[in-house]
């Protein structure tokens, strides 16, 4: 529900940015084609069986602002030569044949925006990975639609433009030149002062680059926000070993506490095991006799921070035997405990022993909380020292022994009971008292061989001691796991920097073999970094390819792809401007942003090249062309810009929005003031080239 009101929102932004810069007719024509492409998009994601969840709604939204460009880039340059005094079909064969290809392009680089998410071979890939199918689907559709059908609804509903201009402006119906107004003639002024002024242009943009890149360390560091959604997870943890019938002593005391909580819709306890999976990045737990998982919904998200504010503080000051932890569901992978530590090595009491050093230093930190070892109690056992002399004298064998106290303890299926469908195994097994009480173990009458019962103090010793409940193991070696939670408003991966120092000199003390290792959020999201990063030689080829493909030139090629990484002045400013972390999804918009901004460039260059090879001079053609591009460049941007607004208050797509925002804002001045003046100082354009007016 949330994501069809952001749609129909960012659907409502980009109509709007239609009508009011290209007027009512030619807005039409925009606003026709986005149903077109939508339903080209739907039918399509249906054949590829891509469903609609939270990821793909998204990618819907996110797509929204981009499947216009190309109707809006088609629709202005056949509105453009309408006014200049083509006719309609002429008009729209030159929108056809001057900027289908190089929209083509441009699409193309925009979706290979998107590859190293679809290569990333990781589970962060794996959740993330419709982005790229839902845009890459929604792109290409609106190409199609900005080549075919716009040009068909032109003919249809554009109105005599090259009469219109002449009322406006003087002078014939046959043609009117749309850039010579005052508006125009201060872009052409601009664009020339850039131009001119082309080294001191390069070099503030650079500066403002590596201005950019200095100040990104201060934007938070975030693998995946929290969810939206209104459940809070409660686990109990008593000590290891801890029985079924402790453990729900310990959940009923806290069902009292919530039964009269204002705030709360239900509530749900699992006893010995964790939740079923109910949302699909839910963090399972194994089953455990000393666990139990409660899941509180919350009325609204105001009552859930409230509520998870209450229960932190019930937990630490009236269940102070346990170890209790509250969280939000996780958007992403699964990670479970934000930060962690890992010691692995051979032996067990070496590796604790480091581990709990490593604990304490952790503990220190003020924003961690919830500092524990993921196994460290020892669990009670009972040892039986069988004296097989005595116990073969007595007719009894290690076997039946074995089974007798199986039979005892667990039970022995003797039959089963159907309740309409359904078989319920029914067990033989011994008394209550028996299985409860140790102090009753020794008189427990064991069966002879001779039919008569002896008590399991005449065959067998009674010992009383410790041991593992559990064993972690990480590569075939013992691996203690220090884990802590953060309640506070504090990043995870920001923490860790700050803990890492802390532990050098126990990381020298460790002998050899063994290893100290940053796991938790820090690792995930690393690893799913590594696996995007691995696609991103795939994302270089294919757009470099198409950049040749397009420009014929290695040298235009390369100045465009040297667009790309700017777009980083506008994600770093608008990231700390509006306090938004840097995380996994935020990354992946900005990989995307390279593309859109070559997306620009190269429409741009090949509109520029276009105008040399019709014979103006190089001078010339680079201002004439970038006042002749502006208007598209600018709307299509705009509309891109706008339709993030509803997205950006999206917890999950928040930060990306922001991300994609500012650095197309920053990337479209760019691309019409620096790439003018880049493209000037790159094949040294001077102005005594440009012939006289």
């Amino acid at each position: 529900g949330e994501f069809v009101r952001v749609l129909i929102e960012a659907l409502a932004i980009v109509l709007l940015v239609s009508f009011f810069s290209l007027g009512m007719r030619t807005g039409l024509v925009v606003a026709l084609s986005i149903p077109l492409v939508l339903a080209m998009t739907f039918a399509t994601m249906h054949y590829l069986d891509i469903g609609l969840h939270k990821i793909s709604l998204g990618a819907l939204v996110l797509a929204l602002g981009l499947l216009v460009d190309d109707a809006i880039i088609a629709v202005e340059m056949m509105a453009i030569k309408m006014e200049q005094g083509y006719d309609r079909l002429k008009a729209a064969s030159f929108a056809w044949t001057s900027t289908a290809f190089p929209m083509l392009t441009g699409t193309l680089i925009t979706a290979a925006g998107f590859l190293p998410i679809a290569t990333a071979n990781s589970s962060t890939g794996e959740y993330t990975r419709s982005i790229f199918q839902v845009v890459t689907i929604a792109l290409i559709a609106s190409w199609i639609a900005a080549v075919t059908f716009v040009p068909l609804l032109g003919d249809k509903l554009l109105p005599d433009l090259a009469a219109r201009a002449a009322r406006k402006h003087g002078g014939s119906s046959g043609g009117h030149d749309p850039y010579s107004t005052a508006f125009y003639q201060r872009v052409r002024r601009v664009v020339a002062l850039c131009v001119r002024r082309r080294k001191t242009v390069i070099v503030l943009t650079l500066a403002a680059f590596v201005a950019a890149v200095a100040l990104f360390r201060l934007v938070p560091q975030q693998f995946f926000p929290a969810s939206g959604r209104l459940e809070l997870m409660v686990d109990l943890k008593l000590a290891e070993g801890a029985s079924l019938k402790a453990t729900e002593a310990e959940v009923r005391r806290l069902e009292a506490m919530l039964k009269d909580r204002a705030g709360i819709d239900n509530y749900v306890a699992y006893v010995g095991t964790g939740s079923p999976r109910f949302y699909l990045p839910l963090d399972q737990q194994l089953p455990a006799t000393s666990f139990a998982q409660f899941v509180v919904l919350a009325q609204s998200i105001e009552a859930r921070e409230e509520l998870r504010g209450w229960l932190i503080e019930r937990l630490r000051e009236d269940f102070s035997a346990l170890r209790g932890r509250v969280t939000r569901l996780e958007n992403g992978p699964p990670v479970g405990y934000p930060v962690q530590f890992r010691v692995t090595g051979e032996h067990i009491d070496v590796v604790r022993a480091h581990a709990r050093q490593v604990a304490a230093k952790v503990a220190e930190n003020p924003y961690v909380a919830n500092v524990h070892l993921d196994w460290q109690e020892p669990s009670k056992k009972v040892l039986l020292d069988v004296d097989q002399d005595r116990a073969r004298a007595l007719g009894v064998s290690t076997a039946e022994l074995s089974e007798f106290l199986r039979r005892t303890f667990i039970g022995s299926s003797v039959s089963q009971f159907r309740e309409d469908n359904e078989l319920i195994e029914i067990l033989l097994r011994g008394t209550e008292r028996e299985r409860l009480e140790l102090s009753m173990l020794p008189s427990l009458a064991i069966p002879t061989a001779s039919g008569r019962s002896v008590p399991l103090a005449q065959v067998a010793t009674l010992e009383y001691g410790f041991e593992e409940g559990v064993i972690w193991h990480r590569n075939r070696l013992p691996t203690v796991t220090v884990r802590a939670d953060v309640y506070g408003d504090q990043q995870p991966a920001s923490l860790v920097r700050q803990i890492e120092p802390t532990l050098a000199d126990i990381r020298a003390q460790l002998p050899s073999g063994y290893l100290l290792e940053v796991g938790g959020t820090v690792e995930d999201s690393e690893r799913g970094q590594r696996s995007v990063n691995a696609g991103l030689p795939l994302f270089v080829l294919v757009v470099v390819t198409l950049l040749m493909v397009q420009l014929r030139s290695f040298s235009r090629s390369a100045m465009v792809f040297l667009t790309a990484p700017l777009g980083i002045i506008g994600v770093t400013l608008f990231l700390l401007l509006f306090r938004q972390p840097f995380g996994f999804v935020a990354m992946l918009g900005t990989i995307a942003l390279s593309g859109m901004i070559m997306r620009n460039s190269v429409i741009l260059v090949d509109q520029i090249e276009q105008d040399i090879g019709a014979g103006h001079d190089r001078f010339n053609a680079i201002i004439d062309a970038t006042v002749r591009r502006f208007r598209p460049i600018v709307l299509t941007a705009l509309a891109s810009v706008l339709a993030m607004i509803p997205l950006s208050r999206s917890i999950f797509f928040g930060p990306m929005a922001v991300a994609i925002m500012g650095g197309l804002i920053v990337a479209t001045a760019l691309t019409l003031l620096f790439l003018p003046a880049l493209y000037a100082a790159w094949f040294r354009v001077r102005e005594s080239e440009a012939k006289p007016a």
